[in-house]
Parts: structure tokens; C-alpha cells; sequence
């Protein structure tokens, strides 16, 4: 990284030349090109994210570069902002308030029962898409709702099922189904890539919210906009796109539907706290030492 904003392309390759670690942003592609732009004395990719999508693995290691991410540092961040868009969405917070901000509001006067209500959360379930940290953090956030929790893992994880969740492991499509709000928490890859397609769509309830604070392309963004338009969905709220930093247009005007861009982390104490463990990162290796999070 080199300031506040994330790199262009071509910045890039520049910046990144004579470096012997390299700390990417989030959405900074680390491929062949850039360790081949930085140069032999490369050492390290101390990623500034828990996700590693943006850099090519691969071409990583066949160079005996290191790759670090930054675990943990994201998880509280992410999952109150996976909670923000659940209650914005439930409760229609964003349209309410672009409704109250208008003349309309005054003009109209007090509004009746039936005006901008919203679903209710209390004892509802919701699917927990991912066991990681950030899946369980989300999911313990849950219990303030007395929700059921369900959760879609390669494997049982123990924290999820024992108390205070006692959630239920389930096959995504057992789980959809039932669920009330589907929150996504997986890592972008070959298996997860459009995860959340048209049929994973069809199969959840017309009252149902989906969130996604993990990738964008793990939502196959079309079918979401074509589920939302045919009422098959209550809304949706989401931090990421498929092509992020753009936006499907049709999701622009829809009123159920709550966009961020990519925020998930970004509160000042995790920001430090990211800061922090990608310097340990990358002091560790120019120590000539096992860094704390590495990857590759």
C-alpha cells in the first residue's frame, strides 16, 4: 500500500520495484507480473487483509515468497458490520431515513400503522454460510435475538454446536430453505465462486435477507437482482461486489437493498489492529524468522 487509497495497475508495478516486502491492500492484485516488477530479493507478501484472493498463491510460492495474512484483526469489525446490514435491511433503515430527510415526510405528516414495516428477528433462523471466525462471531451475535443457528461447513465445529449456540451443521441446500437470513462467510475460491447462484437463490424463503461482508463473486450478482425483482427475496445487503468497485446497476435503485462499499473491517481499532500484526508479519521475515500468520 502507498497512502490512503488502494494502487492502480500501473502504480503498482512501479511502486513495488527493489521491495523486499510487499504489504498489499485488499483489492491490490499480487500476481506473476508484480513479483516479477518487485524483483529476486522479494521475500514476503504480508497481506493487509485475512483474505488472500488478491494474491496468486502459486506464483507465490514457485518464487519461495511468503505470504502472511492478518487473522483475527478483522473478525469483530466484519461481523458487527454483517449485523448493521441484517437490522438495516430487517428494519428498512436506510429507506426510512432517505424518507424522513424528504419534503414528503412533512408534507404527508405522521405515518400510519402500515407504513415502512419492516421483519421481525426474535427466535428466527438464520444460516450461517462459513465456520470460520468470522461465521461465529456473526453467529453469537445471534443470541441477542434468540435466533436458531444453523451453519454450512466442510467440517463440525465444536464452538458453533456447543452452548450457548447449539446451532445445527447443515448442506447449504438444507439450509437455505429454512433460514431467515443468510449471512455469507466463506473465503473466494474455485469451490466458492459463485456459491450463491440463481438455484441456491431459488431455493430460500420470498421473506429472506441475504448478506454477504465475505467476496463479491461469491454471489452470482444477475440472479441476485433477478430474485430481488421478482419478489422472491426480501432484500439484501452487501459490502461486496462481483466486479467491486462496480456495482450492478439495477441494484442502485432498489429500495430493499443496502450497499457498502467494502467496509467490513473499518473501524479504527481493528484498522490499528491490522496495521500492527501485518508489521509483525513483515519485521518476522526480515528477521529471518517463522512469521506469525503465514500462509504460504
Amino acid at each position: 500500500m502507498g497512502g490512503d487509497r488502494a494502487m492502480g495497475r500501473d502504480e503498482l508495478l512501479k511502486f513495488v520495484r527493489g521491495a523486499a516486502v510487499i504489504i498489499p491492500w485488499v483489492s491490490e492484485r499480487v500476481d506473476a507480473a508484480v513479483l516479477e516488477a518487485a524483483g529476486p530479493q522479494l521475500r514476503a507478501v504480508c497481506n493487509y487483509a485475512v483474505g488472500v484472493d488478491n494474491i496468486d498463491l502459486a506464483a507465490c510460492k514457485a518464487r519461495g515468497v511468503i505470504v502472511t495474512n492478518t487473522p483475527n484483526a478483522v473478525t469483530e469489525g466484519t461481523a458487527d458490520m454483517a449485523w448493521a446490514l441484517i437490522l438495516g435491511v430487517a428494519r428498512r433503515i436506510v429507506e426510512a431515513d432517505r424518507f424522513a430527510r424528504s419534503p414528503e415526510y412533512a408534507a404527508r405528516g405522521p405515518l400510519g400503522p402500515t407504513e415502512f414495516v419492516g421483519l421481525d428477528l426474535t427466535g428466527k433462523t438464520i444460516l450461517i454460510v462459513g465456520g470460520g471466525r468470522i461465521g461465529f462471531a456473526v453467529a453469537m451475535r445471534s443470541q441477542g435475538w434468540g435466533m436458531r443457528v444453523l451453519y454450512v461447513a466442510r467440517g463440525k465445529h465444536w464452538e458453533f454446536e456447543l452452548a450457548p449456540l447449539a446451532a445445527q451443521r447443515v448442506a447449504l441446500e438444507e439450509g437455505l430453505p429454512q433460514a431467515d437470513v443468510v449471512s455469507i462467510h466463506v473465503p473466494l475460491n474455485d469451490q466458492t465462486r459463485r456459491l450463491i447462484d440463481a438455484k441456491a437463490l431459488s431455493r430460500m424463503k420470498p421473506s429472506a435477507i441475504l448478506i454477504n461482508t465475505a467476496r463479491g463473486p461469491i454471489v452470482d450478482e444477475q440472479a441476485l437482482v433477478d430474485a430481488l425483482k421478482a419478489k422472491r427475496l426480501h432484500g439484501a445487503g452487501l459490502d461486496v461486489f462481483e466486479r467491486e468497485p462496480v456495482v450492478h446497476p439495477d441494484l442502485l435503485g432498489m429500495a430493499n437493498v443496502i450497499l457498502t462499499p467494502h467496509i467490513g473491517s473499518a473501524a479504527a481499532r481493528y484498522r490499528v489492529m491490522m496495521t500492527e500484526m501485518a508489521l509483525d508479519n513483515a519485521r518476522a521475515v526480515l528477521a529471518g524468522v517463522e512469521p506469525p500468520n503465514r500462509v504460504v
